[in-house]
């Protein structure tokens, strides 16, 4: 069962990768920014679809792949903040 308090150093040590499947803060930064773009459809062009919508916006390849660099940046910086 996992505990709920906030993490010690310990478990911090822990997080870093082991044999057993551990993963690093970078990688739960990158599952988080998959989370964030998949369910906003952040960094991707506005398609038509029926429903509501964000402002259409004609963004580039190029500009969607820097939306989504920032947007892991971002994440990184969340998940190394100290607590």
């Amino acid at each position: 069962m996992a505990e709920l308090g906030p993490p010690n150093s310990a478990q911090e040590a822990a997080a870093a990768p082991a044999a057993g499947g551990g993963r690093t803060k970078d990688e739960v930064a990158l599952e988080l920014m998959r989370f964030i773009a998949v369910t906003t459809g952040y960094g991707k062009s506005t398609q038509p679809s029926a429903g509501f919508s964000a402002k259409p916006s004609a963004a580039s390849p190029e500009q969607q792949a820097e939306a989504l660099l920032e947007l892991y940046s971002k994440c990184r910086q969340a998940i190394h903040k100290p607590v």
